[in-house]
């Protein structure tokens, strides 16, 4: 057992005490406290706190870095992403598939350098799968599903568990998502959910949700960009009918008001519909940078707060945000919100994010029993208010995996 002390640590689950002595053993936490003992270590002007919780990214398009410009509307970029992927896809430039690997292999580290510890990732083609076991993350991999004209809505969803372990063993887990409600026809929204309960109804599920205004007009009408984009891809279904509500009471109607299903964005949200989601104990994950870059918008951070929805925090992906930063997402976070509490913000990118992904038991707060996944944070010996500062930009120069101090 060794023991370590700290000027700070925050162990999320109660307030930031000052001079920590914390003991791990093993890889996992025995305690923490100030009560003045013995330390093996002395770690010095830093706040620890549990490796960060990012709730929701797309680790495979890392290698569109720099190729998606941002855009005024959401279906305009993703229009670009989509021509982008496609690019890659057929050999546009250097060696798309090694790139693309290489890619999500410097994602994976650079996650780890900026005090990831666990993270839920979205992929299309789970080929961030084998390189997230073969790294010191844990993860949620949720393998998405897209179809807005099934011919067989049980079958798509059947061959989509197929590929996958909904239960997973080790420390990257492997579920399903739907994409969005104008990407995703409504009786593959609920084969989805029937395939999932069936086989472990404990798994998490995610959904991009109520992101753009355009999804809003889609509902409600059946208009809009998002209809002619599915034209385009030649995906549209002509017997649908807009289902005329907004995008909580669609989730309503198809199975998905579960409070195991992480919903992400939820830009157009409004305090009732937030109001629900918190009732039904739902997560929601936002992006902020992201959604400023795709052109979705700003989100209201202080309506998620006041509906009293557990927010998590996520980067999305780096064809849609500058990097991986958990800590620069919470400083645009406090920048949106600043009357918000700091403790609000740093739950979400830890336990609450655990919570959501199924992993907090062993993630998100400093507690005997939980996993030694620990950061420590460099201060300036001025700081007074270490839960605001973390809120202020931290770069991954001032970051530590207290596992690595020798």
């Amino acid at each position: 057992m060794r023991r370590y002390r700290a000027a700070w640590a925050l162990p999320i689950a109660g307030p930031p005490i000052e001079d920590a002595l914390f003991a791990i053993d093993r890889g996992r936490i025995v305690s923490v406290g100030s009560d003045g003992g013995q330390a093996d270590v002395e770690l010095g002007s830093v706040v620890v706190l549990p490796g960060l919780v990012n709730s929701h990214t797309h680790i495979e398009l890392s290698a569109l870095a720099g190729r998606v410009a941002p855009a005024a509307t959401m279906p305009q970029w993703v229009a670009e992403l989509l021509v982008a992927r496609r690019d890659a896809a057929s050999g546009a430039g250097e060696a798309p598939e090694p790139e693309v690997n290489a890619a999500i292999e410097r994602a994976i580290v650079d996650l780890r350098r900026h005090g990831t510890a666990l993270v839920g990732d979205v992929s299309n083609t789970l080929a961030t799968v084998d390189p997230l076991r073969q790294s010191p993350l844990a993860a949620v991999v949720f393998h998405e599903i897209l179809g807005f004209n099934p011919s067989d809505a049980d079958a798509a969803a059947a061959r989509a568990a197929d590929t996958i372990d909904l239960s997973g063993d080790g420390d990257v887990r492997v579920s399903l998502a739907a994409h969005a409600p104008y990407s995703v026809a409504p009786s593959l929204f609920e084969a989805l959910r029937r395939v999932t309960a069936a086989r472990d109804p404990d798994v998490p599920l995610t959904v991009h949700l109520a992101e753009s205004a355009e999804e809003l007009g889609f509902l409600a009408d059946g208009r809009g960009p998002w209809r002619q984009l599915l034209e385009r891809l030649g995906v549209w279904n002509p017997s649908w009918r807009p289902p005329a509500c907004g995008s909580v009471e669609f989730l309503e109607r198809v199975g998905w008001l579960d409070s195991r299903v992480v919903t992400v964005h939820g830009v157009q949200l409004q305090a009732v519909e937030l109001a629900v989601l918190a009732q039904r104990g739902m997560t929601l994950v936002t992006c902020p940078r992201s959604n400023e870059w795709t052109g979705a918008g700003t989100p209201p951070v202080e309506r998620f707060v006041e509906a009293g929805v557990r927010l998590a925090v996520g980067t999305d992906s780096l064809a849609s945000a500058p990097d991986l930063n958990l800590f620069a997402e919470l400083a645009r976070l406090r920048a949106l919100a600043p009357e918000v509490a700091a403790s609000v913000f740093l739950a979400g990118a830890t336990i609450t994010g655990a919570r959501a992904l199924g992993w907090d038991n062993q993630f998100g707060t400093i507690e005997p029993g939980k996993r030694a996944a620990l950061i420590a944070v460099a201060l300036p010996a001025t700081v007074v208010d270490v839960e605001e500062y973390l809120l202020s930009g931290i770069d991954a120069s001032q970051i530590a995996w207290v596992e690595d101090v020798e």
